[in-house]
């Protein structure tokens, strides 16, 4: 949880709970102080009372009703919220009382003056005693003179309120205190991450982008104000911009290298046209002659003209594809699949009887708006792919379909499947497969990359799937 947390969130979080912890130790800092002030104020008074005890004790007069009604001088009336008793040997009380708060005094009870005796020690020290009913905690300290135990003691009330009232104030002020300050806190942090949320914004927006292919413009950039040098924030939203930059400039740099190899392919497979056919017509010319020729001119002649003819075949190829790259548009017909389908299942048919050609397409007409040559290369390509690559008796099933608002194409064979090594680059131009798929000398490479660009140009897209036993080309276009 701690991990999907914000910036913002951290600092308020992490700043609001060392504050509550300043405020809990000072707090209880304070508790601590003033109770124990009181406390040593309260032993101070509870150990002058014990002096006034032991020095009067001899002379006492008994309390409650056995203490004459008057009071003199010599024997002034008890404060209030104090303890006395004189405790004979044998446990028994010559005198004991507590005043309460309104003057009156009671006497304590023999559980009472038995704990005194038990809890206290007679050292003229000061300990908390909880007698218990309505006289709660008191501090009491007890000293021995001419065989009796003088014990004097105050209650413990006022401390306690005393304390319990800090407590209560220091808790409503720091939680008032601390809640502004949370919520100061969350306005400040929020004020001074503004320009790293400008920051985060350009580097999303840019994220966006498609880098990948084509002419490529990153107009995003951080404004002046977030890249001040002297702040943080200011030195990440420089670096980002340089960043940028930088990759404008790399992007810039291989759209000027591909659209120069573009044109190079383009102007050179336009060029070689006219010299291959010339190539093959001389060719053909001099094989068509009656002229005596020796066997080897012969087989010269004959490897000239199929060898211009697969060179016009690949130049050919490569001019489309250059044609493609630079986004020349094709026609737009209606074309039924279907049709184009059957055609091409007849077409492998009749160009290679060792495969075993299905067809599977459903009673209706597909069709789909695009150039009906091209489309046609592409399952013609795909056909000839899978003859190519699979050995005699491969069973190869064309199928067409219809799957929302797309028609699926798809071609599958039960070869020995695809290498996983060449799968990652099989629509790579130029790519070829090993010899488990028995690659043929004659093929160019180009036959899948220039399906994927035809597929691409019509706004669909082509994957495939392999294994052992089965290969499946699968293509779809928008219906």
């Amino acid at each position: 949880m701690r991990g999907r947390w914000t910036l913002r969130r951290t600092l308020v979080v992490g700043t609001s709970v060392l504050v509550a912890v300043a405020f809990l130790v000072m707090g209880l800092a304070t508790v601590i102080a003033l109770r124990s002030f009181t406390l040593e104020r309260l032993d101070q008074q509870v150990s002058e009372g014990l002096s006034f005890m032991v020095g009067r004790e001899g002379s006492a007069a008994p309390f409650g009703a056995r203490r004459p009604p008057e009071r003199d001088a010599d024997n002034p009336a008890p404060r209030i919220g104090t303890l006395q008793a004189v405790i004979d040997a044998d446990g028994s009380a010559q005198l004991s009382g507590y005043t309460r708060s309104d003057g009156t005094e009671v006497e304590l009870t023999d559980e009472q003056i038995a704990l005194l005796r038990s809890s206290v020690p007679t050292d003229r020290t000061p300990t908390t005693v909880d007698l218990g009913g309505d006289l709660g905690e008191f501090r009491v300290a007890a000293a021995e003179s001419d065989g009796v135990t003088v014990v004097a003691g105050n209650s413990q009330a006022e401390v306690t309120e005393t304390t319990s009232a800090l407590t209560a104030i220091l808790v409503s002020v720091s939680a008032a205190t601390l809640l502004v300050a949370v919520l100061s806190l969350s306005l400040f942090v929020r004020r001074s991450l503004r320009p790293l949320d400008r920051v985060a914004a350009v580097a999303q927006r840019v994220s966006t982008l498609s880098l990948s292919a084509g002419t490529v413009e990153i107009p995003d950039r951080v404004a002046a104000v977030d890249t001040r040098v002297d702040t943080e924030v200011g030195r990440v939203g420089s670096s980002l911009n340089d960043l940028l930059g930088h990759v404008q400039a790399s992007l810039e740099a291989r759209q000027h290298s591909e659209d120069q190899l573009r044109r190079f392919i383009a102007d050179a497979s336009h060029e070689l046209r006219t010299p291959l056919a010339s190539i093959r017509g001389y060719a053909q010319l001099s094989l068509g002659e009656d002229a005596p020729m020796t066997p080897t001119q012969a087989r010269s002649f004959d490897r000239i003209e199929s060898e211009a003819r697969r060179m016009a075949s690949l130049v050919d190829d490569l001019l489309l594809l250059a044609r493609l790259d630079a986004g020349q548009p094709l026609r737009r017909d209606e074309v039924e699949l279907t049709l184009l389908a059957v055609d091409a299942v007849s077409d492998a048919q009749a160009a290679d009887a060792t495969h075993e050609w299905r067809l599977d397409v459903s009673d209706d007409l597909i069709s789909v708006t695009g150039d009906e040559n091209r489309l046609r290369q592409v399952v013609a390509n795909l056909l000839r792919n899978a003859q190519t690559h699979t050995p005699a008796g491969t069973t190869v099933t064309l199928s067409l379909a219809r799957d929302g608002g797309e028609a699926v194409l798809r071609v599958t064979d039960t070869g020995p499947g695809i290498d996983p090594g060449v799968a990652e680059r099989l629509f790579d131009r130029f790519a070829r497969g090993d010899d488990s798929r028995n690659r043929d000398a004659g093929s160019t490479g180009l036959g899948l990359s220039i399906a994927q660009a035809i597929t691409a140009a019509h706004g669909g897209s082509i994957s495939v799937q392999s294994r052992p036993g089965r290969t499946v080309f699968e293509v779809r276009l928008p219906a």
